[in-house]
């Protein structure tokens, strides 16, 4: 038996998962759950949003802490954490002030400005990486240049509880392909385009930039004062390289069988897309604003980013906060008696992004595109989840296109294939069959790296898979007959 922890912190929560792999299954107890969040203050420049990094520095120790005395010593930890955001230190390895938040909306325009140092199509020749105004070479262009000046280290999200927790400076691999400087092919630094931040921001950032750390390999020994998890033996607990992208460790956890898939790691965001052995860097693939971003065991997440259920969560936070009982639940189950595509919507338009009342906003892009009003908070989910189905749809095809290659099923994996009425939605918005399951995908692949980085389990990602399939429920939904006619005609409708 092996006892492992995975530190998933999202972007509204954080939780840590102990697996017990036993006889080739992993069994999952969630330890703790911390609450997470950007926090926003007024600036002289306006609003700006941060992470308050030294509480969930404090809610990952604690975490850790109660896991091991409660469940057991842990034999490997592993984080992960969504991309792009990051902290900058300084040369006696003090944080530089708290990590702004990627839906900060400080970065407005400097893709626009990164341009002009570099093409576009030349960077995405490159990088291969979409462009998105939260990248991380886009916040390094509009950080503040004393802070840069001060920085001696810049670390992602992952990387730098890893560094407070073991002292040694990495860059993992999956995350840093997140950043827009990390060339996919070599699965290395891209000095070129580092040259064109580095004048943009008039200092050279290559020294900011850690070793990159391929996932499964050991960043070291768990040796912080703030957190003693030494068993009985006294040896530290190693931290092990995870694929430290959320996604990336969701990815992993895809149960799949065979080649011929796609997947929609579905959360918060939604990430759609499919696995590679090379990046795709066509002019097909940039103007579709797809991206490469780099997976365990070599392989490329070729991946269509979809905005997911953050739409959803944000309408449900905005009807509590006027004091109205959701039950969620019961919410979705009457959004599934509602009409199908009576209002759908592009759900990744920019006016989507930022925290706000989204039921309002829908409201007007219904009345911009002539269509009917959501009336009442279940046809206002349902308005969602239809278009955020066919979202999924366009996504997959796109995909398939211009990597040529053929979809024979759809694997959803993450909380949000808890929502049966997406699931099924997607199947029919599709035309494929769709797996659901793990709803605990990320904290899986998270693991089962660990497993094997420690000697638990060996092999490639089809034997890691196989765990996978053997630790976790699954269930299929198949589309709906002659379903096809009318969800051409609604994407017909919005794109």
């Amino acid at each position: 038996m092996a006892t492992m922890a995975a530190v998933d912190l999202g972007a509204s929560s954080g939780r840590v998962i102990v697996g017990k792999l036993i006889s080739g299954r992993l069994h999952l107890v969630e330890s703790s759950r911390f609450p997470n969040g950007p926090v926003a203050v007024p600036t002289a420049a306006g609003q700006r949003l941060y992470w308050d990094v030294l509480r969930q520095w404090e809610s990952i120790t604690t975490s850790l802490h109660r896991a091991s005395r409660e469940i057991g010593a842990l034999e490997s930890v592993g984080i992960d954490t969504w991309a792009v955001d990051y902290g900058l230190l300084d040369a006696r390895a003090e944080l530089i002030g708290n990590p702004s938040s990627y839906r900060c909306e400080r970065t407005k325009g400097a893709a626009d400005t990164f341009f002009e140092y570099m093409p576009h199509d030349e960077m995405y020749e490159r990088v291969g990486l979409q462009v998105q105004p939260f990248n991380t070479v886009f916040q390094l262009l509009v950080e503040s240049g004393d802070r840069l000046a001060m920085a001696d280290q810049l670390l992602l999200m992952p990387d730098l509880f890893g560094y407070w927790l073991t002292g040694r400076s990495v860059a993992e691999t999956t995350n840093a392909s997140t950043t827009g400087l990390v060339e996919p092919v070599a699965r290395r630094w891209e000095p070129t385009v580092v040259k064109a931040l580095s004048s943009g921001v008039s200092r050279d950032v290559g020294p900011l930039l850690g070793d990159l750390l391929e996932p499964g390999r050991l960043v070291g020994p768990i040796e912080t004062p703030a957190l003693d998890l030494s068993d009985s033996s006294g040896s530290p607990t190693p931290l092990v390289a995870v694929g430290s992208h959320d996604t990336a460790s969701a990815v992993v956890a895809v149960p799949a069988v065979g080649v011929d898939f796609a997947y929609i790691s579905c959360g918060t965001w939604s990430l759609v897309g499919l696995e590679l052995d090379e990046p795709i860097l066509t002019e097909d693939a940039r103007m579709a604003n797809l991206t490469n971003e780099l997976g365990v065991d070599g392989t490329v997440r070729f991946i269509k980013n979809v905005m997911g259920l953050w739409v959803f969560n944000e309408a449900v936070r905005t009807w509590r906060s006027h004091q109205l009982d959701i039950d969620v639940p019961a919410l979705v189950r009457e959004a599934a008696r509602c009409e199908s595509m009576r209002t759908v919507i592009d759900i990744d338009a920019p006016d989507f992004f930022p925290p706000g009342d989204m039921p309002a906003r829908i409201v007007e892009a219904a009345r911009r595109s002539d269509q009917p009003e959501p009336m009442g908070r279940e046809q206002m989910v349902r308005c969602i989840l239809d278009s955020l189905a066919l979202a999924y749809r366009r996504a997959i095809r796109q995909v398939a296109r211009i990597a040529d290659r053929d979809v024979g099923v759809v694997h959803m994996v993450g909380g949000g294939v808890q929502n049966e009425l997406l699931c099924q939605l997607t199947a029919d918005a599709t035309g494929l069959r769709v797996v659901a399951g793990p709803v605990e995908g990320t904290a899986l692949g998270n693991l089962v790296v660990q497993a094997r980085a420690i000697g638990a389990i060996s092999g490639g990602l089809q034997e890691l898979r196989q765990v996978v399939r053997d630790s976790s429920e699954l269930f299929t939904y198949e589309p709906t007959p002659g379903a096809e006619a009318a969800w051409a005609a609604a994407e017909a409708r919005v794109f």
